[in-house]
């Protein structure tokens, strides 16, 4: 048999973020359940409260995951005998290019809630707290692609997770920007910190090409 007989590969299956948008909201923000309702797997409104960071660099969000384990090694034994996953934490990377009040909010560890411009200039002025922002945040990282068929849509949760690295903001012949590194904690309600969301009409079309099977009503 040859090997052509035996490979399944499909160009139609390969994926790309055509669009993408990091929408931040507090803590106290409704989870996001599903990106999707009814028939057509439509796009549904996002709950109140969550901001849209814009525009970002071109070199798109990234996606970290570490992992760590510690292994059991036995007499006699040249390979581990047992191993087990000690940590496993992923973080979210974008650098926004808006100069706008959750930009500032997130890059400065400011209380937006609290921000108020001077009243005859508009002048805002925020100092650097002396300790770090402990706050958390909702994250919703989507990503869109396009098929024949509609929209595809594939999204990253983080339903609770906070601002732990600040990229270097350089004042020179491009953009202002804010390089924000999100790390995902497990929220205690959903006992998950991070979930994966994939939908949309092209979605929803390629269900069986892709070998999902569906669940019936």
């Amino acid at each position: 048999m040859p090997y052509s007989a035996i490979r399944d590969k499909k160009n139609e299956l390969i994926r790309k973020a055509r669009d993408f948008s990091a929408f931040v909201a507090a803590e106290s923000a409704p989870v996001i359940e599903s990106l999707t309702t009814g028939a057509g797997a439509d796009l549904a409104p996002l709950p109140a409260g969550y901001s849209d960071l814009g525009h970002i660099t071109t070199d798109g969000a990234s996606f970290g995951r570490e992992t760590e384990s510690a292994q059991v090694r036995s007499f006699g034994q040249t390979e581990p005998t047992r191993e087990d996953v000690t940590n496993d934490t992923i973080t979210l990377t974008v650098t926004a290019q808006e100069t706008k009040l959750s930009t500032i909010g997130l890059y400065t560890g400011v209380d937006i809630a609290n921000l108020r411009a001077a009243s005859v200039t508009g002048e805002v002025v925020i100092d650097k707290p002396n300790l770090p922002n402990p706050r958390y945040y909702r994250m919703l990282a989507l990503a869109v692609d396009e098929s024949s068929d509609g929209e595809i849509y594939i999204a990253r949760f983080l339903p609770r997770a906070r601002l732990t690295e600040f990229g270097e903001q350089q004042f020179g012949e491009g953009e202002l920007s804010y390089p924000l590194t999100f790390t995902a904690f497990s929220d205690s309600a959903l006992g998950t910190s991070h979930r994966w969301i994939f939908g949309g009409p092209g979605w929803l079309a390629m269900l069986a090409e892709m070998g999902i099977e569906q669940a019936t009503p």
